[in-house]
């Protein structure tokens, strides 16, 4: 687990255990299994659409993401993301805020970015690239699917306003 903004930290399933249920922690569950899948209770191969929390489920110091690391962008809903990032800069000044996917590689750090990209003066200014290069120094494990790599690139003017 890694500090990339005060308050903001990046990291896995395992980082996630080690912060389960102590105080003062809001966490952001960015992966399906076995989160989303724990929270609804469905035991197929996913919950139903017609479930309302189908895509994201709001428990007490928690929120959890139907989000799947995947290799096509088209499964990567701005809905999902741009839920993580206002409940980032909603609890942010009250919590430390952890962020995590499975591995801590991809989804976890793709959302810390964006949030830092639209919330922060961070990377105010620099070009994709070099934001991309400045948050690597920040988070070396940033290592994203193609998916979330898209979103990034196609997303890009959108969030960096």
């Amino acid at each position: 687990m890694i500090e990339v903004f005060p308050n903001l930290y990046v990291g896995s399933e395992h980082d996630e255990r080690q912060t389960r249920g102590a105080p003062g922690w809001f966490i952001i569950h960015a992966c399906k299994e076995p989160y989303h899948r724990q929270a609804l209770g469905y035991s197929g191969r996913a919950a139903s659409k017609d479930h309302p929390e189908y895509l994201i489920a709001h428990r007490p110091g928690r929120l959890i993401l139907n989000l799947v690391d995947v290799d096509n962008v088209n499964y990567i809903g701005a809905e999902l993301v741009d839920a993580a990032l206002a409940a980032i800069h909603e609890r942010i000044g009250l919590d430390k805020v952890l962020v995590h996917c499975n591995q801590g590689a991809s989804r976890s750090p793709t959302i810390a970015f964006l949030y830092m990209v639209k919330h922060t003066d961070s990377f105010r200014g620099l070009t994709l690239e070099a934001a991309l290069a400045a948050f690597k120094g920040l988070y070396p494990h940033y290592s994203p699917a193609r998916g979330m790599a898209d979103y990034v690139r196609i997303n890009w003017a959108r969030y960096a306003l």
